[in-house]
């Protein structure tokens, strides 16, 4: 046996153990967690966002990203929450601040998504609500840079990136206010050293060692222990949390249905709401779908 698959079983066999703790005995479970952990790649948006809470690793992607590798990072939050009273709010994957100010927002592929533009668009706008105060002018806002990292080439043109660029049609000087926006997927190699990361995001093999900060993370939720105990806690969860959202969705189809159902009987909206215990925006939208 090779020293190197020598030490990669090594390393399982802990972590196997470890999670084995975790899960309370309870071997089917601790077996399949331990088998989707194997799959998770960089492209998974929670697995990126567990893995760039750490600032370094995080700062290590950015630094590729923008082709500047003086970047110093102060502040990285994952899974950041914007919600609104009435509009549409979101939950960013990765927010990290720069020590100079610039934010930069990486956003995982969503697959439900077909405006990609838009959603870019609508992230952008929430996170430009978010920061500007009160009586803050609006050069308060900070230079912000999304990067939309896809598993897909979504323009098809044989690009790794696609940089968006603002220009006034007539004159061509570039419009210069302070968002920017950068498509990178993985589903390109153009040999450049932002593919060659991609690569890695395709596969977050924990012993590859070949990006560093990034890959140290990595290894340690994938193989080391507490890496593990972190990784099966957040699995865990997730799995979780998708059956509440089945629930959710199930009940809400549900809703829907009696709600068409009222409608055809006469009922008013306002009263179809209270029926189905819904806003009655959200039963006028399904009313209005249905027709």
């Amino acid at each position: 046996m090779s020293k190197k698959n020598q030490k990669k079983t090594e390393f399982e066999e802990k972590g196997i153990a470890r999670c084995s703790d975790i899960a309370g005995g309870r071997i089917a479970g601790r077996e399949r967690l331990l088998k989707d952990l194997e799959q998770l790649t960089l492209l998974s948006d929670v697995f990126m966002s567990v893995v760039l809470s750490d600032i370094r690793a995080c700062q290590h992607v950015v630094r590729i990203l923008t082709e500047n590798p003086g970047i110093r990072l102060k502040s990285v939050r994952t899974q950041y929450v914007i919600s609104k009273a009435v509009a549409r709010g979101a939950r960013l994957d990765v927010l990290a601040e720069e020590q100079a100010g610039t934010l930069y927002h990486l956003e995982i592929e969503n697959t439900d998504a077909v405006d990609h533009p838009r959603r870019t668009r609508f992230y952008g706008a929430l996170t430009d609500s978010e920061l500007l105060r009160k009586g803050d002018g609006y050069g308060a806002l900070p230079d912000r840079r999304i990067f939309y990292i896809s598993r897909t080439d979504i323009w098809k043109k044989g690009y790794t990136v696609y940089e968006e660029e603002k220009r006034f049609r007539q004159t061509g000087l570039l419009h210069k206010d302070g968002a920017h926006v950068t498509y990178v997927n993985a589903a390109v190699d153009d040999g450049s050293r932002i593919a060659k990361l991609m690569r890695y995001f395709r596969t977050a093999d924990p012993f590859d060692d070949s990006e560093g900060e990034l890959s140290k993370r990595v290894r340690f939720l994938k193989i080391e222990e507490g890496g593990r105990e972190i990784m099966c806690e957040i699995m865990e969860r997730i799995r979780e949390e998708g059956k509440e959202e089945g629930r959710k969705s199930g009940f809400l189809e549900s809703s829907r249905k009696t709600a068409l159902n009222l409608n055809r009987m006469g009922m008013p909206e306002e009263t179809i709401a209270r029926a189905v215990e819904e806003d009655v925006t959200v039963v006028r939208q399904w009313l209005k779908a249905a027709k």
